[in-house]
């Protein structure tokens, strides 16, 4: 019994891939396969897998288009499980912010800026 899919429906919320055969889903990538591929030193197919693979909708798009283009890199955006994730904690009455530590060209980064 073999089932293999390029392309296919999306849940609504999580934009992750459906499951199983009937929904014409995806191979489900869980919890010990990622924790073998961490073992492994697999960083950046875990990064694939994990983002762009899954529920990343806006870099889902970049990677197709590196690819059209010929280009070799991608940058992984927010999985949209982590802003499900941040939504249902505003439910709940948390204050949650994300804070950006990106270093612009020309800058030092936090730490070494206050030395």
């Amino acid at each position: 019994k073999i089932h293999a899919r390029s392309i296919g429906p999306y849940s609504l919320v999580t934009q992750q891939p459906l499951g199983g055969k009937a929904q014409f889903g995806g191979q489900r990538f869980g919890e010990m396969e990622v924790w073998a591929l961490e073992a492994y030193g697999a960083a950046y197919t875990l990064q694939e897998m994990l983002t762009v693979k899954s529920d990343d909708v806006a870099g889902r798009t970049k990677v197709y288009e590196s690819i059209v283009r010929g280009e070799d890199n991608f940058e992984a955006g927010i999985p949209e499980s982590f802003n499900v994730l941040v939504k249902e904690m505003r439910s709940l009455g948390l204050n949650v912010e994300l804070v950006s530590n990106k270093v612009k060209p020309g800058e030092l980064p936090p730490a070494e800026a206050a030395e």
